[in-house]
């Protein structure tokens, strides 16, 4: 806030205080250009004996508010949190009597190379939880079960047919120590009445002492639903998009010619 303060040593008098004559007007040049925009406050007190001058400039406060907005937005938003950029995690949900079913992509890892380039290490999946149901409209997430869809097996979900079925089976320890100790399988079939596919995973954990079944009824919307994510993100998954977003016209014939393997014309050529 801007606060002026003006302090006349002689008392003023009514006879003495009149803002009309000229001198008046050369003593405060300033009240006629003042702008319509800010808001103004003066008192004079004839009587006492230092006479005061207030004014109070309320625009100050309005940038300083607008300064303090714009400060606590910038230091809040999702791109300037460590300098990083911002993440977003999505999912899709199913919810039947009997148990809930939640889908979640997980993005592809790269490994850095001593030229500056990258290399991906591990393709993405896509993860379904299952968590049986606990009440009505409840769901007990801490039994659940999950199993990683890869990239194959998503494909054969894509092109599966309504009366179609398919079955997938999962070791976690395959080539280790524990391995035949815990075994997964998720079996896709379709509903007698041709209206959508069971979703049923069974999982037999000898470490955990778990047997388990877990099974959810899919309609064919559902499932229609299911399968556009999944012929969308697979793309993503398999990291040809990071692959897209660093090609450019420029770069095309010199990576050919650096690398004969994956020139067009090396297949004509031999």
């Amino acid at each position: 806030m801007l606060q002026l303060q003006l302090l006349s040593s002689p008392p003023l008098t009514p006879q003495t205080l009149n803002l009309s004559s000229i001198s008046n007007r050369k003593l405060f040049p300033s009240f006629s250009s003042l702008n319509s925009s800010q808001t103004r406050s003066f008192k004079f007190n004839p009587l006492s004996k230092p006479s005061k001058f207030s004014l109070k400039c309320r625009q100050s406060e309005y940038f300083d508010q607008k300064q303090r907005f714009n400060d606590s937005s910038s230091s809040t938003s999702p791109s300037s949190l460590a300098g990083l950029p911002a993440r977003f995690y999505v999912g899709h949900s199913i919810y039947k009597g009997k148990a809930a079913l939640t889908v979640e992509p997980r993005a592809p890892e790269f490994v850095p190379l001593d030229s500056g380039a990258f290399k991906i290490s591990r393709e993405g999946f896509v993860l379904l939880q299952f968590a049986p149901a606990a009440g009505v409209r409840q769901y007990d997430w801490s039994r659940k079960q999950v199993f990683s869809l890869s990239v194959t097996e998503i494909g054969t979900l894509i092109s599966l047919g309504m009366r179609e079925s398919c079955e997938f089976f999962h070791d976690p320890f395959k080539g280790k120590s524990d391995e035949g100790k815990v075994r997964k399988v998720l079996k896709v079939e379709p509903l007698p009445d041709g209206s959508g596919h069971f979703f049923n995973l069974g999982v037999q954990n000898k470490l955990l002492n778990v047997d388990e079944n877990v099974y959810i009824p899919i309609t064919r919307g559902e499932f229609t639903v299911l399968k556009s994510a999944f012929s969308f993100i697979l793309p993503y998954l398999l990291g040809w998009h990071a692959f897209a977003n660093s090609t450019k016209p420029d770069d095309t014939s010199r990576a050919n010619n650096a690398n004969p393997r994956y020139g067009g014309d090396y297949e004509w050529s031999r």
